[in-house]
């Protein structure tokens, strides 16, 4: 036999206070939701303008940030030629006066 004290302690009551009040809730709601779909729509509009343009700005700043990599990558390549020509005549240098000490 079900106790009384069982019916409260298993949370029965408030499951059945929450489906009350979403029943109550959903018969004053449900009436206003066209107006209020009506009503949200310009600020909708608006917020999806919005998001358009940020996105056309992310994008304009990604394609800046690529190009500014790109110019960095290649200056840094250019670097790194012109020290590693240095460097082969750098060797070249030492090894022809080395060449020329064994000649001696």
């Amino acid at each position: 036999m079900i106790k009384i004290n069982d019916f409260f302690k298993s949370g029965t009551p408030l499951g059945i206070a929450i489906g009350v009040g979403a029943t109550v809730l959903a018969t004053a709601v449900i009436p206003v939701l066209p107006a209020l779909a009506k009503a949200a729509r310009p600020a909708a509009r608006a917020a999806i303008k919005s998001g358009i343009l940020l996105a056309e700005k992310g994008r304009e700043f990604m394609a800046e940030a690529s190009e500014e990599l790109e110019d960095i990558l290649a200056e840094a390549r250019s670097d790194l030629l012109r020290e590693n020509s240095m460097s082969q005549a750098e060797s070249s240098e030492h090894a022809e006066a080395s060449t020329d000490q064994d000649d001696l």
